[in-house]
Order: structure tokens, then sequence, then C-alpha cells
């Protein structure tokens, strides 16, 4: 079987996040899903953005985890984007930064609000941060442990992980996924965005307070859901 479409555009999707400004050195992966071919494809560890090539993309089963494709190591993050697509069957691509604003949110182990609508459009609600990990699960199966609290932070919390698109691991980072690899990408964009926006927004107004949820749901179901009005058909 050629995997050789979903390795470009994974090739692709990483050297996205490099344009955006949301990697830098090797800080960083995006990974997609075929879930008709079961499979996952994503950056190899270490390789540097500017000699990536798509043949380097490793490709790995979905069920195991072992490798199907590729002559590389891939990403020191697999186990995590593995256990998010297993849990999340929604989505079709997952996106790992160190972006600055928003990882500034996540060491501080605090959520994104939402102050405007412009964060609004894309997560209804505040970007959440998960738990902290504790000394057993960062020794052991530190990088599954950590897909495990991303899901557990939604779950706890009641969160749908379409609704909100993104999270924060606690003095770690961002994740963002969408339900195809591009859209995880733009997701990743609005992630950070968004945190820079919330963290001027806190400078200047240090006890403002959430938007409505009326002002919420009207920006984010207009482009999200059946009702759906935003765009073009």
């Amino acid at each position: 079987m050629s995997f050789e479409e979903l390795k470009d555009r994974v090739y692709r999707a990483n050297l996205a996040l490099v344009e955006a400004g949301l990697v830098v050195l090797t800080w960083g992966n995006a990974s997609g899903v075929d879930r008709q071919a079961a499979v996952m494809a994503i950056k190899p560890s270490g390789i540097p953005y500017n000699i990536l090539k798509p043949h380097d993309i490793v490709v790995l089963s979905l069920e195991s985890g072992q490798v199907v494709d590729g002559k590389h190591r891939p990403s020191s993050d697999t186990p995590t984007h593995l256990h998010l697509y297993r849990s999340f069957q929604s989505i079709g691509g997952v996106v790992h930064t160190h972006s600055l604003a928003a990882t500034s949110f996540a060491q501080a182990r605090r959520d994104i609000p939402c102050f405007g609508t412009t964060h609004a459009d894309n997560f209804h609600g505040s970007i959440p941060v998960t738990a902290e990990m504790t000394p057993e699960e960062i020794r052991t199966d530190y990088e599954l442990n950590t897909g495990k609290v991303i899901v557990d932070c939604f779950t706890r919390r009641n969160i749908n992980p379409d609704n909100v698109p993104g999270v924060l691991v606690a003095s770690h980072a961002p994740f963002a996924w969408g339900a195809t690899l591009e859209k995880a990408v733009e997701n990743a964009i609005v992630l950070e965005f968004s945190a820079q926006m919330a963290l001027n927004s806190l400078a200047l107004t240090p006890t403002l307070g959430p938007i409505s949820q009326s002002l919420l749901d009207k920006h984010f179901l207009r482009k999200h859901g059946p009702a759906a009005y935003y765009g073009q058909k």
C-alpha cells in the first residue's frame, strides 16, 4: 500500500507550522491519520525542518503503533498522537507546538479564557489546561500518559473535543487537532493567536472576565454545527 499522499500532506503541515511561526528548531510536530487504512503519519524525531522531505515522514499502524513505512524513528510524541486518534474518533490531524503565548499559559497552568469573538469563532469556551502529571506518570510511559491526561481533562470537564479543538498540557505546551490535518494546523494557529490576545487583554485589564455565553454561542455556532451560516455552501 502506498502512503505517499498522506506523507506529503503531513510534510506540508509540518512546514506550515514553521511558516506560521509556531515552531523553532525541532520543537513541534504534526501528524495525520488515514482511518480507512488504519495508519498515522508523523514527522520523524529530531530532524530539522529545513532538511525535512516527504519521504522522511514515518507511517505507523494506528492499532499497534508499529512502523509500517519509513526509515526513521517517529517523533518522541508519537504515543500522545496515537492516544488522541484512538480516543477522539472524529479527528484527522494533530499538531503539537511550543508556541510562545500558548506555552506561557501552559507553564502558568492556566486555561486560556474566551475574552472575545475571535477566540469564540473557533473554540466554544476556554481552552483548558490539563492536570499536572504525577511523578509515576512522568517516570513511566510519559508520552502515552500525556495523551491520557489530555483525554481525562476533556472527560472530567465534560468538554467536547470537536468544539474545543485544543488543549494546554500543564507545564508543557499546547496540542491542537481538527477534522482534517489542515484544520488542525489552522486551529493551532488560532490557539496561539488567542493566547496572545488573552495575555494582552489581561495586561490591560487584570480582572477581565470571559465574554457572555450568548455572544460565545452566537460566534461559535454561526460557523459550526447544523445551523452554521458563515461562508459559502
